[in-house]
C-alpha cells in the first residue's frame, strides 16, 4: 500500500513539473506590477464621474509617491467621454421588458504636459446582458449596480495596461 501511494505522489509531482515546464516554454508569465515611463499622472476632468475617480485611486496605488527635490516627468490622461446606458433588448409576449443590456463607453487620450499625444483618442466599451423580473426588482437593481462596477473596473484595468505600454515620453 505504501509503495503504491508513493508512486501516485511521484506521478502527480512529475505531472506538475511537466505542466510548469510547458507553461514557461510557451511564454506564459503571470502579470506583475505595471511599470510606467512617467512618475506622475493628472486625470481630467476634475472631479469627473465614477470612472475618473476610480482611475485616480488606481493610479495612486500603481505609481510611486513623488519624491521631494526630484524633477518628475508626468502625463495627462484626459477622460473625454464617460457614458452609461441601459437598453431594452428583449420583451415578453405581453410587451413587458424581459432583458436589458447595460453599456459603458469611455473615450480617453494620454498626452504629455506640453500637449503631445502619446495615445490618441481611444474608445473602450463594455456591455453586459441582464434579465429582468418584476417580482425581483430590488435584487435586479443590486445586480445592475454590481455589473456596472465590474465593467468600470475592467475598463480601468484596460486603460492602466494601455498607459503602461507607453515606452518613452
Amino acid at each position: 500500500m505504501g509503495r503504491l501511494n508513493r508512486r501516485v505522489w511521484l506521478g502527480k509531482g512529475l505531472g506538475l513539473l511537466g505542466t510548469g515546464g510547458l507553461l514557461s516554454a510557451c511564454g506564459f508569465k503571470l502579470r506583475g506590477a505595471e511599470r510606467f515611463a512617467f512618475q506622475t499622472i493628472s486625470i481630467t476632468p476634475q472631479p469627473g464621474g465614477a470612472l475618473a475617480s476610480e482611475l485616480r485611486s488606481t493610479f495612486a496605488r500603481a505609481l510611486p509617491a513623488p519624491q521631494a527635490g526630484v524633477a518628475s516627468t508626468g502625463v495627462v490622461l484626459d477622460l473625454l467621454e464617460e457614458q452609461r446606458e441601459k437598453v431594452v433588448v428583449g420583451r415578453g409576449s405581453a410587451g413587458q421588458v424581459r432583458e436589458y443590456q447595460l453599456r459603458i463607453k469611455a473615450v480617453f487620450r494620454v498626452r504629455t504636459m506640453d500637449g503631445r499625444d502619446l495615445i490618441a483618442a481611444t474608445e473602450i466599451a463594455q456591455h453586459r446582458d441582464i434579465s429582468f423580473s418584476e417580482s425581483a426588482v430590488l435584487a435586479k437593481e443590486a445586480e445592475e449596480t454590481i455589473l456596472y462596477r465590474d465593467m468600470q473596473r475592467d475598463i480601468v484595468r484596460q486603460i492602466l495596461r494601455r498607459v503602461a505600454a507607453i515606452q518613452s515620453l
